[in-house]
């Protein structure tokens, strides 16, 4: 425990017990007590900064981290160190509610990495031979609601899909399941991904050795390797998404239930002028 908070409590009960007692009892001493009491009476030496800071975010809505803070403070001649800045802003919890994205963070361990082999060709000759898979997010007003998806290369069908509030290795096990179990698949599909730590697991792999897929993996921070995947998230946020606010994780299901039905089975395709439904049973 802080000795802060240590003498705060002290200076609470300090009409109901001896603060002598008290000291000893939390092992702070006295005179330690006694300045912390006396500096309570002197104005907060960062607080005409504090003020100015927190005009700043309000202008900014809390997007501004410490050092725009500092450029904006500088532009109003108030020159600060930079850590002082920073140092005052978590003082007063005047930090930026954007997260800023986070290197690649190793989740379990990396046991697997695949060829690239899918290599950017998107065309594929028949049904089941090339898949591309990624996970996208909602958000919603209850949380974010991670969704997996399997997309085929070959009519660009979603040939399963999978939801769930956390980003967890079996959202993808169960994702490749379904799209195994939906398609009845006899042929070694090529199934390419990104490196997130979900494909480069253990049991992606013990997965996919026994259905008999052969795995592709995009190089490391190349997003166009697996634009084909990324695409459909796109289409299905622009298309439905974003045109709505969504409350909550069952509202956001039962719109992916439905636009990925709606994709799939009337949504006409400008280049083959089909639907992926269409394009599909030509080939059966």
């Amino acid at each position: 425990m802080k000795a802060s908070i240590k003498y705060l409590a002290i200076y609470r009960y300090k009409d109901s017990y001896p603060i002598k007692e008290m000291c000893r009892f939390f092992g702070v001493s006295r005179s330690g007590y006694y300045g912390y009491v006396k500096r309570m009476d002197t104005p907060d030496r960062d607080e005409a900064l504090a003020r100015q800071i927190s005009e700043c975010q309000q202008r900014c809505k809390k997007t501004y981290g410490y050092r725009r803070v500092k450029i904006w403070l500088d532009r109003k001649g108030m020159n600060r160190n930079p850590k002082t800045v920073l140092r005052v802003m978590r003082k007063y919890g005047l930090l930026s509610e954007i997260r800023r994205r986070s290197k690649y963070k190793q989740m379990g361990q990396q046991v697997h990495i695949y060829e690239n082999t899918l290599n950017r060709n998107f065309n594929a000759d028949r049904p089941n031979q090339k898949w591309v898979t990624d996970i996208s997010y909602i958000h919603t007003a209850q949380g974010v609601l991670y969704i997996s998806a399997i997309r085929d290369l070959y009519d660009n069908s979603i040939v399963s899909y999978k939801t769930g509030t956390e980003q967890t290795v079996n959202l993808v096990l169960n994702t490749v399941k379904a799209a195994k179990d939906n398609e009845m698949v006899t042929t070694e599909p090529l199934l390419h991904s990104d490196q997130g730590f979900q494909y480069t697991s253990r049991a992606y792999f013990n997965l996919t050795q026994e259905y008999g897929i052969r795995p592709s993996m995009s190089r490391r921070g190349n997003c166009y390797d697996n634009a084909m995947a990324e695409n459909f998230f796109n289409i299905l946020k622009t298309e439905c998404i974003y045109r709505q606010k969504i409350k909550t994780f069952d509202e956001a299901r039962s719109l992916v239930d439905d636009y990925v039905h709606f994709y799939n089975n009337e949504r006409i395709q400008l280049k083959t002028k089909l639907t992926p439904y269409e394009k599909r049973r030509q080939s059966a």
